[in-house]
């Protein structure tokens, strides 16, 4: 996998919003989602802040590929599990730049959202 690089890890993890699709069965992109993305380290996670049953997150397991933007970086990505001994780092993460006393905050640093922590890797070129 290509690694992020600095200038890409700084504007997407500093971007308030990422536009992110999965790949279908067919190879095509799905219709992109809304969502939040934090940066920890030199990698950048995201979650599914309705949990593992929301359709966007379902559609990342499915070919584990797709394509985000966020912070005027377009990239191809790979979906990976998280790490969850990383969790706490995230949830900070997610504090600190959306705000730890938000309803929204409270839902994405909760167990159903933590089940879908994915690192997200940049695809080969």
């Amino acid at each position: 996998m290509s690694a992020w690089s600095d200038a890409e890890l700084s504007r997407i993890g500093d971007a308030g919003e990422m536009r992110i699709t999965s790949l279908d069965d067919g190879g095509r992109l799905r219709r992109p989602r809304t969502i939040w993305v934090v940066r920890e380290g030199d990698d950048l996670y995201v979650r599914s802040v309705n949990g593992p049953g929301s359709s966007w997150y379902r559609g990342t397991r499915d070919r584990l590929a797709g394509h985000v933007s966020a912070g005027g970086v377009e990239a191809d990505v790979v979906f990976e599990d998280a790490d969850h001994a990383l969790d706490d780092r995230i949830d900070s993460a997610y504090r600190s730049k959306y705000g730890a006393s938000s309803s929204a905050v409270e839902r994405i640093t909760g167990t159903p959202a933590r089940s879908t922590t994915t690192r997200l890797l940049r695809a080969p070129a």
